[in-house]
């Protein structure tokens, strides 16, 4: 039996995305239920950022990179599904070499940035609960946009490198993507020559973009649980900690998604588990995460009231 074929898909062959669903019957429901869903995900988090933009009292280190989460949710979410909406409308599974490369540099890149806002969120409210006198110093305005700038070059230079070192690999001629977007895993299954530099970066993006954010943020929270807890009144202990209560939801959501598929044994994994697991964490989770920082949020509730005009309620509320 001969070698897979190579083939030079810098050239012009394309990868197919066999997206959600290969019954054609389904692909107008899954088309109007993703589209509400983007819908949703792009004018809630547009809102957040409008509200927080807008009103005086939220120009706060909470509310700023509350602001800038919803700003890499709505690219996070419009780097894949917008295509696999096209793809669903024209009855195309295809998407360009240049168009797979780029789709997966701004997966990694916003994907990235999502984990570490929310690690430097989790840092501004262990400082705001551990260290209240010093919140001002440690939170200056200075402070919170060189940490913003710090998130933002942490996550594009492995992002840029990863997505360079894959223009190296030469792929088979079998270039069939059991996803609805470019997902580096599959992509490299299909290589036909050596990967090992391709797979130590993996790696080297799951503890910059994974590991090491999530420890932080147990780290921040274990602190806090303790300064918590020596609150004598059971009044003032919840009253503290219910100001972590919209960060910790989503943090549970969005690492509970990702730990139920890649830290399972490598014999459950399966193609229509991943693909779960993905739709929950870049399409649902962000969709919801507008809901989560203003249902319970007595400023955003009030801002918003400011914003629409006399606290008319608005769909967020």
């Amino acid at each position: 039996m001969g070698k897979p074929s190579k083939v030079n898909q810098s050239a012009s062959s394309d990868f197919f995305l066999l997206g959600l669903s290969e019954q054609p019957g389904e692909q107008p429901l899954l088309f109007g239920i993703f589209l509400g869903m983007y819908l949703v995900t792009i004018v809630g988090n547009l809102l957040i950022i409008l509200v927080i933009s807008s009103d005086a009292h939220l120009h706060t280190p909470m509310y700023f990179f509350l602001a800038n989460l919803s700003f890499a949710d709505a690219c996070f979410t419009s780097t894949s599904v917008p295509k696999m909406l096209a793809n669903i409308h024209t009855h195309s599974q295809t998407i360009s070499y240049s168009g797979c490369l780029t789709q997966l540099y701004f997966l990694l890149m916003f994907g990235g940035l999502d984990n570490c806002l929310l690690a430097v969120m989790a840092y501004d409210r262990y400082v705001a609960i551990c260290q209240p006198l010093h919140y001002s110093t440690i939170m200056s305005p200075q402070q919170c946009a060189l940490m913003l700038c710090m998130c933002w070059v942490l996550t594009n230079c492995p992002a840029l490198m990863h997505t360079l070192l894959l223009t190296r690999v030469a792929f088979c001629a079998h270039t069939v993507i059991p996803h609805f977007y470019c997902d580096p895993s599959a992509l490299l299954k299909l290589a036909c020559s050596d990967t090992h530099i391709n797979e130590l970066m993996i790696i080297t993006l799951g503890l910059l973009f994974l590991a090491i954010p999530l420890m932080l943020i147990v780290i921040s929270y274990a602190r806090i649980s303790w300064s918590v807890l020596s609150i004598p009144s059971s009044g003032g202990r919840w009253k503290t900690f219910s100001t972590c209560g919209s960060h910790l939801t989503v943090v549970l959501l969005f690492y509970g998604s990702l730990m139920g598929v890649y830290l399972l044994p490598p014999s459950t994994h399966s193609a229509e588990r991943e693909r779960r697991a993905a739709i929950l964490y870049m399409i649902v989770i962000p969709m919801l995460n507008p809901f989560i920082y203003s249902l319970r949020n007595r400023d955003m509730k009030e801002a918003m009231g400011k914003l629409f005009g006399g606290g008319k309620a608005v769909f967020l509320l």
